[in-house]
């Protein structure tokens, strides 16, 4: 529990400007390869792939100019349905999603829900086990999807 408010804290400090619970690295790759690394990893890791959505070519469609900006959708019921059965309302949070953006100076930009802000929201105090390693997992997945290997 005092990890929980630990980061509880530290998300509170973060600048207006970033979502909250938002944690963000950049990516030495394009958009769509991030997602492509970012798509392989997970499903190496077990996780299933629900969707990718890409919604730069969406609005395309509808004649509005966006940067590139991708979602890739994805979980593993063993985790996500632990944190339901503690609290069923972070079934708005689940599954966990990535966000891939090219900002406005073309950097581009890995984003995902931090699980204890999730946990934090939902009032969820009995599962910092797991939180820790979703915690762990995304990180670990994302670092390796910007790198350069």
């Amino acid at each position: 529990m005092k990890k929980l408010l630990f980061v509880f804290g530290i998300l509170l400090m973060l600048p207006a400007q970033a979502a909250q619970g938002l944690v963000a690295m950049s990516s030495s790759h394009g958009v769509a390869e991030t997602v492509d690394r970012l798509e392989k990893i997970v499903t190496d890791a077990g996780f299933n792939v629900i969707a990718r959505v890409n919604h730069g070519k969406a609005a395309k469609g509808v004649d509005i100019d966006l940067k590139p900006v991708e979602l890739l959708i994805f979980g593993k019921p063993r985790a996500g349905s632990l944190l339901m059965q503690s609290q069923p309302s972070t079934a708005i949070d689940l599954p966990m999603k990535y966000i891939v953006w090219e900002d406005a100076g073309g950097k581009v930009i890995i984003g995902w829900n931090d699980p204890a802000w999730i946990a934090v929201r939902h009032g969820i105090t009995d599962k910092n086990t797991l939180i820790e390693k979703m915690t762990d997992a995304l990180r670990k997945f994302a670092t390796r999807a910007a790198g350069t290997d």
